[in-house]
């Protein structure tokens, strides 16, 4: 008697592990969706580890356009948006997302041909291109140039930043915002233009806290049925993201393999990208002042509301 239940016992958890190897390898992969820019930039390492097999899919899009009805509708599991698309998304969704990190800091810079622009004061009287409007670019310059009581500067909206650096290529007197890796590609086209401005140094000049640019967003029923899952991803996201800090040239080879921009590009731009990895109690305490800010420019870069606490995912 006592041998069959020995017997029987050890054929249950023979059943019960191979259910278990089942339904890992039944497990649908987690779906990640990023901007070409940075905040993919970061992730090129685990896009290449995850090129054999089925426990990522990785989506890349040009606009946040395409990833903001997507994670909405479930489509995709997380998210990179820009840092105020993803509190709006907060609100639209009534609590369904939540992020997980920060993944890029200030990426903003005041492009300049010649030697005129010294501060934030210089600005004034001058044309500058840019895109970004109603999202962070726009709040951010703003922010700056009233603290410096600069009034005067004549920002032309473009659609893209693409459009922005053509604009700004075809003006000798003109300025332009533009993030990386932009700026870059606008250095290789004229070797005359120069970083005049890195904002997100003015930002903490001014403000003494950092300036956020991306961030990533999980649904939030993906991450309560799925806490293992989310946990390995956040894990490896943050293995990929110093991968990049550490190894410009090799990651430079995998951003170029995966189209986001050229090779050579790539290794010029990432260390001016602030490509990073921040979760938790930091990540909170990073974002709530940020957050604020954008909130006093207008309530409706954030949703019309600052996100609360339920916001933060801090497993």
């Amino acid at each position: 008697m006592n041998l069959s239940k020995k017997a029987f016992a050890l054929l249950l958890c023979v059943m019960l592990v191979s259910v278990s190897f089942l339904a890992m390898a039944q497990q649908a992969p987690v779906r990640v969706a990023a901007l070409k820019g940075p905040t993919a930039m970061g992730l090129v390492k685990l896009m290449d580890d995850s090129r054999e097999g089925d426990k990522y899919a990785f989506t890349l899009a040009a606009s946040p356009d395409v990833l903001v009805p997507a994670i909405a509708k479930g489509e995709v599991d997380f998210a990179c948006l820009p840092v105020n698309l993803a509190a709006i998304l907060y609100k639209n969704t009534k609590g369904a997302i939540q992020v997980t990190n920060v993944n890029t800091l200030g990426v903003i810079y005041i492009l300049e041909k010649g030697e005129g622009v010294k501060a934030l004061s210089d600005l004034s009287g001058r044309k500058v291109y840019a895109s970004g409007k109603a999202s962070t670019p726009e709040y951010a310059l703003t922010y700056l140039l009233e603290e410096a009581g600069v009034k005067d500067v004549m920002v032309e909206w473009k659609a893209e930043h693409a459009e922005a650096l053509a604009a700004f290529l075809q003006d000798p007197e003109g300025l332009a915002m533009l993030p990386q890796p932009f700026v870059t590609v606008a250095q290789t086209k004229n070797d005359q233009i120069k970083i005049a401005l890195d904002l997100t140094r003015e930002w903490e000049q001014v403000t003494g806290d950092t300036m956020i640019t991306g961030v990533t967003v999980a649904r939030k029923a993906f991450l309560e049925e799925n806490p293992q899952a989310a946990a390995q991803f956040l894990t490896d996201y943050e293995g990929s993201v110093a991968y990049v800090n550490a190894n410009t040239k090799e990651a430079a080879e995998l951003i170029g393999g995966f189209e986001i921009v050229a090779a050579p590009v790539a290794e010029k731009a990432l260390p001016y990208c602030n490509i990073t990895f921040i979760q938790g109690e930091d990540m909170e305490k990073a974002l709530v002042p940020f957050y604020q800010m954008l909130f006093d420019q207008n309530p409706q870069s954030v949703g019309g509301q600052m996100p609360d606490a339920a916001f933060y995912y801090k497993p």
